[in-house]
């Protein structure tokens, strides 16, 4: 595993949407890496004892949302949030987990290899605690604001009335965050606490496209391959679908030559495909 460093909120192009949030601390440990500019995030929280049908739920929304270049956030725990976790490794996604523990002992240890995992395959752990420190039960609510804090919305797929994950959905209203939901059998205990969010006005979830739209998203995740006409256009679309926007980034993460790359993005432009932000910004049309 590689080493733990330390980082300020406000000093990462990641991380920073998180710096006006109140009550959050001031540096966060991390093993790992962060996506190297802001990609758009949706923290996947929810019960510890999924049913098979919020198994397959998370696993899905969670998957398809990795696919589409999305970040999986979540806490590491049993149940829903190592399901959540593992559906976008197996994605070739990025994941993103917080604990409630310091980063030199993982919790709960049955995730240490997932945790080992999601490292590895290029995301990483953060945890507000330095060294080894004792765990205690206010851990766990605290650990769900910054869980929150990261993301740009948070969908809860499966949860009951009475849910450690209802303070998730607390902290996420008072950030700002939009509450989504997956609504479930009315007759499942296990689906009560989210079909009373969705009495309460969280937005419904029955399909990644939910998702995407709620966060401001075009689906261009299935679109990708079939707008590009050669393999350049191909890998710098798929740059600005992972959330690259700036013409020097976008070039030196494409591996393209100057002038290749200069010419695909006028090709790209010419065609439609791309549009210009402005200050060499660029976004698919």
């Amino acid at each position: 595993m590689p080493n733990i460093n330390s980082f300020t909120p406000e000093t990462h192009a990641f991380s920073q949407i998180a710096a006006p949030i109140a009550n959050l601390p001031k540096r966060l440990w991390i093993k790992g890496e962060l996506p190297v500019g802001r990609q758009p995030t949706v923290a996947i929280v929810g019960t510890r004892k999924p049913t098979p049908y919020g198994r397959e739920v998370t696993y899905r929304l969670s998957y398809e949302l990795a696919q589409r270049g999305i970040v999986i956030l979540s806490g590491l725990a049993l149940g829903v949030d190592g399901i959540a976790h593992q559906a976008a490794l197996d994605a070739g996604g990025t994941t993103i987990a917080v604990l409630p523990t310091s980063l030199q002992s993982i919790h709960p240890a049955t995730h240490r290899l997932l945790a080992e995992k999601i490292v590895r395959h290029g995301g990483a752990l953060i945890s507000e605690y330095s060294g080894e420190q004792r765990i205690f039960k206010t851990n766990f609510v605290a650990r769900n604001r910054i869980v929150t804090a990261l993301s740009d919305g948070v969908l809860i797929t499966e949860a009951a009335v009475k849910s450690g994950t209802m303070s998730t959905v607390r902290f996420a209203l008072e950030q700002g965050r939009p509450v989504m939901t997956v609504p479930g059998n009315i007759t499942s205990p296990m689906s009560s606490g989210c079909n009373n969010l969705l009495k309460m006005g969280a937005t419904p979830v029955t399909d990644v496209v939910d998702v995407l739209h709620e966060l401001g998203l075009r689906d261009i995740g299935e679109q990708t391959s079939l707008l590009a006409t050669t393999r350049e256009q191909g890998v710098i679309l798929k740059l600005l679908q992972d959330g690259y926007r700036e013409s020097d980034e976008l070039q030196q993460h494409s591996g393209l030559s100057a002038a290749t790359f200069n010419q695909t993005l006028t090709m790209l432009e010419i065609e439609g495909k791309i549009r210009s932000l402005g200050a060499n910004q660029w976004t698919i049309r």
